[in-house]
């Protein structure tokens, strides 16, 4: 047993847990942070590849999100812009096409802007998703069902399952309506916006420097490689015990493990059956993101394939020299080894003929024990039958993580979001307790 008692125990040292231990310990609280892995950043990792740092989990970043624009001028970094592309390419029908952005995008006005014609309705305030009194009309539909109910031509509406695909990094069969709404609602009911915002500044530094920083204006503990097996409750708290051996006592605890792998935890007494079913049914994205050097191409474009190819979205984002390094997606992971490069130029010349891959390199997020899943993005009936629940705390015990944000969850912004809010509650809760010993 540690001999050292806490108010808070952080479970995971993402950006959710580690801007709740900067906000909880610079007001005084002793605040622990237990990582299992022998980093920061959680689904965030800065790597270096293919001769450069690559940013292996969550990368882009945009003043469209305020949380974490805040953070960037707090810390004095600087954004640079993704490669603007100057070709698209595209495959629809069978058949592969190319063009300009502008002209791809054209092609797809029309019928995203009647995909989200109604997210202004059901998202009068994007940053408070459960408003509206109607989300029961829309949330059993699926981004899949939407798109097939519009009377699109085959190749406008198999083009739009491969850009709904690549955002939720998962089957659009079970992406959530109303998650494609949020999107659009946060960034001004705009679509081309919202493309914008996804994927097209990232920090010049790397998302490292901007964790690092948070990390060391935080006056708390951190024990990396302790991952947490048992979070039991007690008369006067939780003891945290880990599959080290380790325990750990604290007052309250911040669980930030994302929703898939949130049942890889023993709890005592167990969550609450909605959590529990949350967890146990998962969200959409099953994916895959990789990272590629290729021969002879440094004309910066973008690409897009059907959502049953193992690469479903192609950018360039470097040069070096002659060679290109190029970043893609699909939308399941079990159809692409992002580090066997034979593989992944089999996948890649679907798209782009005759392409020749150098070295390729990725990380299976779906796969990581740790995480169980890319970027989160809700399933359909998922926001209003499992987001207040989970949102809520039980006697201590609290979820904070971009799975469980207001606003852009599935970014980095909604990690630190949901680490404001539930830190302004963990404070709220340990203030009762004082008032409470002092009645007694």
């Amino acid at each position: 047993m540690s001999i050292k008692n806490y108010d808070v125990i952080i479970i995971g040292a993402g950006f959710a847990g580690v801007t709740a231990a900067r906000e909880l310990s610079q007001k005084g609280y002793q605040t622990l942070v237990l990582e299992a892995r022998d980093r920061l950043g959680g689904r965030t990792w800065v790597d270096k590849q293919l001769g450069r740092n690559l940013e292996m989990g969550g990368t882009w970043v945009h003043w469209f999100q305020p949380h974490i624009w805040a953070e960037i001028s707090r810390y004095g970094l600087e954004v640079v812009p993704s490669p603007d592309p100057e070709k698209a390419y595209w495959v629809a029908d069978g058949k592969r096409h190319e063009g300009t952005v502008e002209e791809l995008f054209g092609m797809l006005d029309e019928a995203n802007n009647q995909l989200l014609a109604d997210a202004r309705k059901y998202f009068p305030l994007p940053y408070e998703p459960l408003t509206s009194k109607k989300l029961n009309e829309v949330d059993h539909l699926t981004v899949s069902d939407k798109i097939d109910s519009l009377g699109l031509n085959d190749n406008i509406k198999e083009l739009m399952h491969s850009m709904w695909a690549l955002n939720f990094n998962g089957p659009t069969e079970r992406a959530g309506l109303t998650q494609a709404m949020r999107w659009a609602a946060l960034s001004d009911y705009n679509w081309q916006l919202m493309m914008e915002i996804c994927a097209s500044y990232k920090i010049e530094k790397g998302t490292g420097a901007l964790i690092e920083g948070i990390m060391n204006d935080a006056k708390a503990d951190v024990f990396y490689s302790e991952e947490v097996s048992l979070v039991e409750k007690t008369a006067s708290g939780f003891v945290v015990s880990t599959k080290g051996g380790g325990q750990f006592i604290g007052r309250t605890v911040i669980n930030t493990l994302p929703l898939n792998v949130l049942n890889s935890i023993e709890y005592r007494p167990a969550l609450s059956p909605v959590k529990f079913a949350a967890a146990e049914e998962g969200q959409t994205s099953r994916g895959i993101k990789f990272w590629a050097r290729v021969k002879n191409i440094t004309t910066p474009f973008i690409a897009f394939a059907p959502e049953d190819y193992p690469i479903n979205y192609i950018q360039l984002e470097y040069t070096d020299d002659q060679d290109g390094i190029l970043v893609g997606f699909g939308p399941d992971a079990s159809k692409l080894d992002p580090t066997n490069k034979l593989e992944v130029e089999r996948a890649l010349r679907r798209v782009i003929p005759d392409i020749h891959v150098v070295e390729s390199i990725g990380h299976d997020w779906v796969g990581d024990p740790l995480s169980g899943e890319t970027w989160p993005m809700q399933c359909n009936n998922q926001l209003t039958n499992y987001l207040s629940e989970l949102q809520k705390p039980k006697d201590g015990l609290f979820l904070a993580g971009s799975d469980y944000a207001d606003g852009w969850a599935g970014f980095i912004d909604g990690a630190i979001e949901s680490a404001f809010k539930v830190s302004r509650k963990v404070e709220q809760y340990l203030e009762e307790k004082v008032r409470e010993r002092a009645v007694i």
